[in-house]
């Protein structure tokens, strides 16, 4: 069985966005990842009208990115296990945001989603690449042959891991791991990076 690592992208390999943008703005709202909140839909209907509220355009959100970096130790733990099996980095994140970090982490293979811009430069929406983007991927891959093994931080990792022949939280929260005690929980990339090489089995 050929074997295909699904790597969740914020609080895994890169710092959150929305927290940096809220951190760089001074919108507390902005905070709310999810870590905090499974319906994804609501979520991002509240992130798009926070924007509209204060005037931020796609451009101000770029122009923070463009200023972040990998989490430290993510570059090297991603070209690890990269020398080791294929890996894809699955996202609800958007095309619009990921360029810049892709770059950063030696252009990996990413599926995301996208904004919906408006002519004026400002989000008015966004297209997700499918339902249940990350389990219908996983899904996807298992009907083409593979076998997957998974890492997220949050709620809307979880379908993936459970769903994966192996799979592991990372740096995740006290809450996600008290309601999934079964899934292992790991803090370190050595952490993890051994595990998925055990799933693996190297």
């Amino acid at each position: 069985m050929l074997n295909v690592v699904c790597l969740d992208l914020e609080g895994v390999l890169v710092p959150e966005i929305w927290i940096a943008v809220a951190e760089k703005t001074g919108i507390e709202e902005l905070k709310r990842t999810t870590r905090d909140e499974p319906d994804y839909d609501k979520l991002m209907a509240g992130r798009i009208q926070i924007l509209k509220e204060h005037g931020l355009s796609l451009a101000d959100i770029q122009a923070v990115i463009a200023q972040m970096d990998p989490l430290p130790g993510a570059k090297e733990f991603l070209d690890a296990l990269r020398d080791e099996t294929q890996v894809i980095i699955i996202s609800d994140t958007f095309s619009q945001f990921a360029k810049p970090l892709m770059e950063k982490l030696g252009r990996p293979t990413i599926f995301c989603n996208e904004l919906v811009i408006s002519d004026d430069g400002y989000v008015t929406g966004y297209e997700m690449r499918c339902k249940d983007t990350k389990l219908t991927t996983v899904r996807a891959l298992h009907t083409a042959g593979f076998e997957t093994i998974a890492s997220g931080d949050s709620y809307n990792d979880v379908d993936m891991i459970l769903y994966s022949a192996a799979g592991f939280f990372f740096r995740t929260t006290d809450a996600l791991r008290e309601q999934f005690p079964d899934i292992p929980a790991f803090e370190s990339y050595d952490e993890l990076l051994a595990a998925i090489e055990s799933a693996l089995g190297r």
